[in-house]
């Protein structure tokens, strides 16, 4: 296998984050690191063709701009998912280095992505999303479908259209509560009210694929997939159940 049909590498080098939204999945509880020197076992070890940083902000991690540096130097494509806070620590020129910046947006009023996410993020996002326009670099806007906007995430995509940027939606998934979870009902209802007001681009929920008569997605969590979190494990994919195995045991392989 080669790096052009290799692995999408999901990199969480750290679980800490500025902030604390009820409905993410990391575990508060603790603070994790991932160091350069994994990253370089990683990379050096695996064929990557595409690296996402994910998981918590990874510009909380001290060594955040040297594993960039060194990332940069790879021709793996680079993408990170951010609040916005670790695209802002950034200069042009590294910024410059990644191929799509994804922000996670959940809602179209300033008021409640401030309410749910924390003060300022709303201001914070357009920021950064204004300046990743101005350095022509594609933004992508995400969403998490749950029970508190699942019925207004087509106002979610007219925000993005603001910056050029598709809506990515993803379904809440019950990790720490239910509290945000959807019923079978507000599911289907969800997608009915986005996909009739919405230019829809391309399903990768399984379920909506199958009832829209679309065949399964070849690849995907565990086919072409590695994640990497920040306590040194390795998973197929985000919400794979359990604390996965060592990333010894991956290198070793």
């Amino acid at each position: 296998m080669t790096a052009e049909d290799g692995i999408a590498l999901g990199l969480g080098l750290t679980n800490e984050c500025n902030l604390a939204c009820a409905f993410c999945y990391r575990d508060p509880a603790r603070t994790d690191r991932i160091s350069l020197d994994q990253v370089k076992a990683v990379m050096e070890g695996l064929p990557v063709r595409s690296v996402n940083l994910g998981t918590g902000e990874n510009g909380m991690h001290p060594d955040f701009k040297a594993i960039l540096a060194y990332l940069r130097t790879k021709r793996a494509k680079l993408t990170i998912t951010s609040n916005g806070h670790s695209v802002a620590l950034l200069d042009d020129k590294e910024l410059g280095a990644f191929h799509d910046i994804e922000f996670s947006l959940d809602y179209a009023t300033q008021a409640e992505q401030d309410a749910q996410r924390g003060a300022g993020n709303w201001a914070l996002i357009h920021q950064q999303a204004e300046r990743c326009l101005r350095l022509r670099i594609p933004v992508t806007i995400i969403a998490v479908m749950m029970k508190s906007n699942y019925l207004r995430l087509a106002d979610v995509a007219r925000v993005a259209k603001q910056f050029d940027a598709p809506l990515r939606v993803n379904v809440y998934q019950a990790v720490r509560s239910d509290l945000y979870a959807l019923s079978y009902e507000e599911y289907w209802e969800g997608f009915r009210h986005l996909f009739a007001d919405t230019d829809v681009i391309a399903i990768g929920e399984p379920l909506v694929r199958a009832m829209v008569g679309l065949p399964p997605l070849r690849g995907g969590c565990g086919a072409s997939t590695v994640r990497v979190t920040p306590r040194g494990t390795t998973q197929p994919c985000v919400y794979w159940p359990g604390s996965g195995e060592p990333l010894s045991d991956l290198m070793s392989a």
